[in-house]
């Protein structure tokens, strides 16, 4: 037993793969034409199948129907007749119809015998012990034909036969009609199949052939091709997702590649003054004390100016990192904090801090990180600083104007120009009245990040009466880019 279940459970693993093996050998739009044609096949044979039924159902119904009328006739006009045969031998179609007499005993029957063939069924309707039926028989001379065997007198039964030469010829030409009609229903479908498979899965069709084509040429700006307005279905949005997702991946490649040719234009020119005083330095026995002392004080400057650079670029990459947890940030003594380190770091220019009561209750929280806000203030306040003439303050204020924090940082250097205005957040963007001063070009460019990471806007402007004016405004909703708490 044992041996026949393997063997079984071999034979259908052997089918399961065979189907396997056939579905990874056909392509999508051949199983799919395929489903269609044979659901559409077996609609079709299904209806030719029940219009034959109902054709030989109807026109046998109409050869019972002239066999019960010639019953009941031949009743009429021979009411007392005994056994054998009553009228006709079914010779011709156009005859009457062919009656006997059959008894209930067969001892009675006529010497002569009968024309049609009698059975036991026939004996238990005379006897009364069975209902009128109607069967299919053959007569003496070959011809098909239909008989009605139906009680007649008691101890007796009457059978009518007809012809059934013209029904078969019927159902037969009916049964030729409907298989040619299935054979073309079967037809149409395959084509229908074939037309459904095309049109429906040309979208996937464009789909597969550009993500091959990007797969190839590493290019994410190809796009699918979409259909006019109105016609969008599942697959056209499913389409235009890839589109977008196609944008948003040819956005991070790019930003990728700048971020890279940034990186390397800005670090090239520190690096090199790094690589010449450090050679420089190797020849120290040449050098004079106070060359020796230029040089490594230029070294570290450097150094610094490179360390400051490299952790702004691990800054900025840092949203593709795992983020840390939030909590509620009160944004005075971040403020507060943040201002006494500025003083310390810049002891030649004032800075005004200005906080409103609201802003020190419970409406002066906001959900993040502590840390990453307290960096952007710093860039904010480094920013102010160093654009910031000797002597007039670096304004600094919270306040909660419509319910929601907004902090300000404004200074009354220079400001920032019309033209400079849109790329001032842009990564190693420096205005040409900035590139003379110290600095990466990252630091307002990691402080939009920060701040929309945390679900804040960040915004320049020109102040009135001379200087820029940075606005960070909170949205007052949860963190997006942060872990929670």
């Amino acid at each position: 037993m044992s041996g026949r279940r393997g063997g079984r459970d071999g034979a259908r693993g052997g089918r399961r793969g065979l189907g396997a093996a056939w579905r990874r050998r056909r392509p999508l739009r051949t199983r799919l034409a395929l489903a269609v044609t044979a659901a559409v096949a077996f609609v079709a044979l299904g209806v030719c199948v029940a219009a034959f039924v109902v054709v030989r159902s109807a026109l046998y119904h109409q050869l019972d129907l002239t066999l019960t009328q010639s019953a009941r006739l031949a009743a009429q006009r021979d009411a007392g007749a005994g056994p054998g045969v009553l009228a006709g031998e079914c010779r011709y179609l156009a005859a009457p119809a062919c009656a006997q007499v059959v008894p209930e005993d067969p001892g009675r029957d006529p010497a002569k015998g009968f024309l049609l063939p009698v059975d036991a069924r026939a004996r238990e309707v005379a006897a009364g012990e069975r209902a009128p039926y109607y069967t299919n028989v053959r007569l003496p001379s070959g011809y098909s034909a239909r008989t009605l065997t139906t009680d007649f007198a008691p101890g007796r039964a009457l059978q009518v036969t007809l012809r059934a030469d013209t029904v078969e010829d019927g159902i037969a030409e009916a049964a030729g009609w409907l298989l040619l009609t299935g054979a073309a229903g079967v037809l149409l479908a395959a084509g229908l199949g074939y037309w459904v498979s095309r049109t429906g899965l040309a979208p996937v069709t464009r789909l597969t052939a550009t993500a091959e084509r990007i797969a190839a040429t590493r290019d994410p700006r190809h796009r699918i091709e979409l259909p006019p307005p109105g016609r969008e279905d599942e697959i056209t949005r499913l389409a235009d997702s890839f589109n977008t997702m196609l944008g948003e991946l040819e956005q991070s490649v790019t930003a990728q590649r700048r971020l890279v040719a940034d990186a390397s234009h800005e670090l090239r020119t520190p690096l090199t003054a790094l690589r010449t005083n450090a050679e420089l330095l190797a020849r120290a026995d040449r050098l004079t004390p106070e060359q020796r002392d230029r040089a490594s004080g230029a070294l570290g400057r450097q150094l610094r100016e490179v360390t400051g650079l490299v952790n702004d670029l691990i800054e900025l990459a840092r949203d593709e990192e795992p983020q840390p947890l939030v909590e509620r940030v009160r944004l005075a003594a971040l403020l507060e904090h943040g201002v006494a380190a500025a003083r310390t770091h810049w002891p030649s220019v004032p800075f005004v801090l200005r906080v409103g009561e609201d802003a020190r209750s419970a409406g002066g929280t906001v959900p993040g990180v502590p840390a990453r806000l307290s960096r952007l203030l710093a860039n904010l306040l480094d920013n102010a600083a160093k654009f910031s003439p000797p002597g007039l303050p670096v304004e600094v204020e919270l306040s909660i104007p419509d319910g929601r924090p907004e902090l300000t940082v404004r200074d009354h250097g220079r400001g920032i120009s019309e033209e400079d205005l849109p790329y001032v957040f842009d990564r190693f963007y420096r205005a040409n009245t900035a590139r003379a001063l110290p600095g990466s070009g990252l630091g307002l460019a990691m402080a939009r990040q920060i701040a929309r990471a945390h679900g804040a806007e960040l915004t320049a402007e020109r102040a009135a009466g001379g200087g820029a004016l940075f606005r960070l405004a909170f949205g007052g909703g949860a963190a997006r880019g942060v872990g929670s708490r």
